[in-house]
C-alpha cells in the first residue's frame, strides 16, 4: 500500500506555493490563538484570586451559560459551527474552574 505523504509525484509549483501560503496563514493563526488563550487565562487567574479572597465559588453556572449562548451567536455570525464553539468554550471553562479551585485551595 502506497503512503501518499511520501509519494514522489511532482506537485505543480503554483499549487505548492498556494499550499505553502495557506499553511503559513494557518501557522500564524495558531500562534495568535495560543497568545489570545494565554491572555484570557491571565485574566481568569486574576478572577480566581479575587474569588478566593472573597470566598466566592470557583464556578459561576449563570455566567457560563450566558457566555456559551453569546459564543454560539458569535460562531453563527462567523459561519463557525456553534456546537464546535460550545465544546471549545466548555473545555476552556473546565480548565478555568480547575485553576480557580487550585487558587481557592491555596488560599485556605
Amino acid at each position: 500500500m502506497s503512503d501518499t505523504r511520501n509519494d514522489s509525484r511532482e506537485i505543480d509549483p503554483a499549487v505548492r506555493a498556494e499550499l505553502t501560503r495557506l499553511r503559513e496563514s494557518i501557522d500564524n493563526i495558531d500562534a495568535a490563538v495560543v497568545h489570545m488563550l494565554a491572555e484570557r487565562f491571565k485574566c481568569t487567574q486574576q478572577v480566581g484570586v479575587l474569588k478566593a479572597e472573597h470566598q466566592l465559588p470557583p464556578a459561576d453556572p449563570a455566567r457560563e451559560a450566558r457566555q456559551i449562548a453569546r459564543l454560539r451567536e458569535l460562531a453563527e455570525s462567523a459561519k463557525l459551527d456553534p456546537a464546535f464553539a460550545e465544546k471549545l468554550l466548555n473545555f476552556i471553562i473546565a480548565e478555568v474552574i480547575r485553576h480557580h479551585e487550585t487558587i481557592a485551595d491555596g488560599a485556605r
